[in-house]
């Protein structure tokens, strides 16, 4: 990305890759897959010192940033009023005077993502703008009510409009190394997708270790996944940078072998602006500038909007403004 200046020109259209089709399971090259977690801690406790960039530089990692969030509302207590609201902050995620000031014009995030009852009003709210709705589907976050009715789910999300899918794996799959039973669910879930998108949600906090994390990452992808996710938000554990070093490196190894680049997407605990640089810097480091784009990496996030454009004004003023100046709901 050129960074001499914040932005000169609108944000491009998502550049669209082959979707992954998956492959047979080779449970050869599962088994083969390792973890050492002290040199990936080690790994990953060195980036956020080695990897600062300030002034214009940053505005525009910022702008990139907003460009790849799936701005998410995920609450019990959430309406239609609330969506249309965050669907208004998609359309508009940075204020039109920063924007302005910045010389971009065009920028908006890179989904909505919402439980299923919400799809209707996102995807009405969202009309005409290019922005996809996302829904968490699969008996989310949990991934445990009975199978047919989690795929049932899915197709009652694509139905309703939705164009991403981000489903739960069963974590039990894991834990018991039953690696063909979860290929199994993975392909089922993906086929109930259709031409919709689909994001594998591993739920790492609840996996064990960071070798699980390797595995099943391999083996989602494997079943077909366009994205591999670290969190649902709701575990104790959300996303870490080691555990994002683990799922990157397998994307990685995937596509050496297969041709098919699959996206990444962390989610839960990032609601920093300068954390947002940090997982920027990884995925270049480790994948390259083509999966930071919104096809190929996502934030899963909301708070994180809200800091990224008190950081923008900064730049633009040279003075923090309070937090309320930039609601996002």
């Amino acid at each position: 990305m050129d960074t001499t200046k914040p932005a000169s020109t609108a944000q491009l259209p998502q550049v669209t890759e082959p979707r992954n089709p998956g492959m047979a399971l080779d449970l050869d090259w599962v088994r083969a897959v390792q973890a050492n977690t002290s040199a990936i801690e080690r790994r990953a406790a060195t980036l956020p010192g080695r990897r600062s960039v300030k002034k214009a530089y940053q505005a525009a990692w910022l702008l990139k940033a907003v460009s790849c969030i799936d701005l998410t509302t995920l609450s019990g207590d959430d309406t239609a009023a609330r969506v249309r609201r965050l669907c208004a902050k998609a359309r508009q995620p940075v204020r039109a005077d920063l924007l302005s000031a910045l010389g971009i014009e065009g920028l908006t995030v890179g989904a909505v993502c919402v439980y299923h009852e919400m799809v209707a009003p996102a995807v009405a709210a969202l009309e005409g703008s290019g922005i996809p709705v996302a829904a968490v589907s699969t008996g989310f976050p949990a991934g445990l009510s009975p199978f047919p009715l989690r795929v049932a789910e899915i197709g009652e999300s694509v139905k309703a409009g939705a164009k991403e899918i981000d489903i739960v794996i069963s974590r039990r799959h894991v834990l018991e190394g039953n690696w063909q039973v979860l290929y199994d669910e993975m392909r089922s879930f993906r086929a109930a997708c259709g031409d919709a998108h689909v994001k594998a949600i591993l739920a790492t906090g609840e996996l064990g270790t960071l070798r699980n994390v390797a595995r099943a990452s391999l083996v989602c992808m494997m079943a077909g996944a366009d994205f591999i996710k670290t969190s649902t938000g709701k575990e104790a554990v959300n996303a870490t940078l080691p555990v994002s070093l683990v799922m990157i490196r397998a994307i990685r190894d995937y596509h050496e072998r297969t041709g098919y680049r699959v996206g990444y997407k962390p989610a839960g605990g990032i609601s920093k602006a300068k954390d947002s640089l940090t997982y920027l810097a990884l995925i270049k480091e480790e994948l390259g500038e083509r999966w930071l784009q919104p096809d190929l990496f996502r934030f899963g996030a909301s708070s994180l909007l809200g800091d990224i454009e008190r950081q923008l004004e900064h730049h633009v003023t040279g003075a923090y403004s309070a937090s309320y100046r930039h609601a996002i709901g």
